[in-house]
C-alpha cells in the first residue's frame, strides 16, 4: 500500500491512464525532485549529449574531474573522420578553488589545449560548481578567443539550474554562438541541415544516405558525425529537418528567426514514419523528382521487410510492451512500430517529453494504457507488473528492472552499437526483439 500510495497521490499529474479522463491531463517539462522520485539527467548532460558528437570540437569541462567522465567515448556515437570529441579536458577544481575562484585555472586550460592541439573551436562548460562560485566563464572565453583567433564558446550548464532539456536549450544557444560566426553565404537549393540526430550506430550515414538516393543534399548534420567546418555552412540550407524534436526544435526555431529556414519535424524509426519522412521532406522542398524516387525508395524498402515483418508477427502477435524512453518523438514511433508486428503498448512514458507529445501517444495506445513522465524505478515496476508487459523499451537504467522482473529488453539508448533507424533499424529491430521476448531464460527467471 505504501508504493501505491506513492504512485496515485503523491505523482498525481505524472501519471495518466487512458480512459480515465477526456484529455490528457499530465504534467510534463517540469523542474525535477531530487532523490528517487526523478530520473531527469541534469543540465550539463543535456548539453553534452548535444555538442560532444560534433568530432573535431574541444570540449572544457569547467568543475571537478568527475564532470568530465562524461564523454562520448561510452556513448555509441560514430564518426567518419576526427574523433577528438571522444576526450574531455578538465580544470580539476579543488577545494581550493572554491573559495579562491577557478578563473586561472580556466585560463590555462584554454592556454595549453591550444599550445599543444591547435583546436578549430572550443567548447567551455560551466558545471554545478561555477553556477555556486560565480567565475566569471563569459569572460575568461571571450579573452581567449581575443588572444588565440579561434571560437572559444561558453555553455552555461550548471547542472543544477534545471533539467536535461534546460541543457539541451544551453547547447543550442552555443551552437548559435558557433553559426553566427560563419559568413552569409546565398542558400543552395533542393538541401536540408539534419537536426537532432547523433549517429548513434551510424545511423545519420543511414538517414543521409536516403536523402541522397532522392537527391536531397545534405548541408549540415548536427550534430552526428559533423565538423566545425560543416557546421559553419549551415546558413545556406534550405530546410531544418528536426528529427529529435526535444533537443533540437529550439535551434530549428532560433535558426528560422535568424537566417530564414524553415524547419520542419520527422522521425526515422520504423516504416510508417521512416516513409512519411521522406516524402514530407520532399514536399517541404517542393521538389516533385525528389518525392517520386522517395516513393520508389521506400516501395523496394518495404517489399523486401514484408517476409520479416510476417515472421515476426507470428513470433510476437498478441505480446505486450512497455516503452520508457528519453524523448517523446522516440515514444510515438516505438507504439507505431509494434503496432505494426500486432504487439500492444500497455506502459509508455518518457523524461523529456512534452504536451504536444503526450497528446499524441493518447491518441495511439489503446483504453486502459498507462502513460508516466519522469517515472522512477518503483513506478515502472508497478506499472509493468500490472499490466503484465512482456518486453520493456528503455536505457542503461531500465535494464536492471526488466531483468529484474523477468521481462525481455531492448535497448534503444545512445549506448547502443546497432542502428535502429530507417529501414535498416526495422530489420534490426525486429530481430533483437525476437530474440529477447523468446529468449527460454524467461520461463526460467520467472
Amino acid at each position: 500500500m505504501k508504493a501505491q500510495s506513492l504512485l496515485l497521490e503523491e505523482r498525481q499529474g505524472f501519471i495518466h491512464q487512458k480512459g480515465s479522463c477526456g484529455s490528457v491531463s499530465i504534467q510534463c517539462d517540469t523542474e525535477s525532485l531530487s532523490g528517487a522520485v526523478s530520473q531527469r539527467a541534469c543540465v550539463y548532460c543535456g548539453a553534452r549529449v548535444v555538442l560532444n558528437p560534433i568530432t573535431d570540437a574541444f570540449h572544457i569541462v569547467h568543475g571537478p574531474i568527475g564532470c568530465a567522465s562524461y564523454t562520448w567515448d561510452i556513448r555509441g556515437s560514430l564518426s567518419s573522420g576526427a574523433e577528438w570529441y571522444r576526450n574531455s579536458f578538465s580544470t580539476d577544481l579543488s577545494e581550493q578553488d572554491v573559495i579562491f575562484g577557478g578563473e586561472k585555472k580556466l585560463w590555462e586550460a584554454l592556454s595549453e589545449v591550444t599550445r599543444v592541439h591547435s583546436p578549430r573551436v572550443i567548447f567551455v562548460y560551466a558545471t554545478c560548481i561555477v553556477g555556486v562560485i560565480g567565475d566569471d566563464v563569459r569572460a575568461v572565453c571571450k579573452r581567449a578567443e581575443e588572444k588565440f583567433g579561434i571560437p572559444v564558446i561558453p555553455v552555461m550548464s550548471p547542472g543544477f539550474a534545471g533539467h536535461k532539456s534546460v541543457g539541451y536549450r544551453m547547447a543550442c544557444n552555443a551552437l548559435m554562438e558557433l553559426l553566427s560566426r560563419a559568413p552569409k553565404a546565398p542558400k543552395r537549393g533542393g538541401s536540408v541541415n539534419i537536426l537532432g540526430d547523433f549517429n548513434l550506430a551510424g545511423e545519420m550515414w543511414i538517414i543521409k544516405n536516403y536523402l541522397e538516393k532522392m537527391g536531397v543534399k545534405v548541408v549540415a548534420r548536427i550534430t552526428g558525425d559533423a565538423t566545425c567546418e560543416e557546421l559553419m555552412h549551415a546558413g545556406e540550407a534550405a530546410l531544418n529537418v528536426v528529427q529529435c524534436a526535444g533537443s533540437m526544435t529550439y535551434l530549428a526555431k532560433r535558426m528560422e528567426e535568424a537566417m530564414g529556414i524553415p524547419w520542419i519535424k520527422v522521425s526515422f524509426f520504423g516504416i510508417e514514419d521512416t516513409s512519411q519522412s521522406l516524402i514530407h521532406i520532399a514536399q517541404a522542398l517542393g521538389d516533385r523528382e525528389a518525392e517520386k524516387k522517395a516513393r520508389e525508395l521506400i516501395a523496394r524498402e518495404t517489399r523486401a521487410l514484408e517476409p520479416v515483418l510476417c515472421r515476426s508477427r507470428e513470433l510476437l502477435g498478441g505480446k505486450k510492451a512497455a516503452i520508457y524512453v528519453g524523448g517523446g518523438f522516440k515514444a510515438i514511433s516505438l507504439i507505431k512500430q509494434f503496432r505494426e508486428i500486432g504487439m500492444e503498448t500497455v506502459v509508455v512514458g518518457t523524461q523529456t517529453g512534452r504536451k504536444e507529445d503526450y497528446d499524441i501517444i493518447n491518441s495511439l495506445v489503446r483504453e486502459g494504457t498507462v502513460v508516466l513522465d519522469d517515472a522512477n524505478p518503483a513506478e515502472l515496476e508497478y506499472f509493468i507488473r500490472e499490466k503484465q508487459a512482456d518486453v520493456l523499451v528503455g536505457g542503461v537504467k531500465e535494464r536492471p528492472l526488466a531483468y529484474k522482473l523477468g521481462v525481455a529488453f531492448l535497448d534503444h539508448n545512445h549506448e547502443r552499437r546497432h542502428p535502429l533507424a530507417g529501414f535498416v533499424g526495422v530489420r534490426n529491430f525486429v530481430k533483437e526483439l525476437q530474440l529477447s521476448v523468446n529468449s527460454p531464460v524467461w520461463q526460467y527467471v520467472r
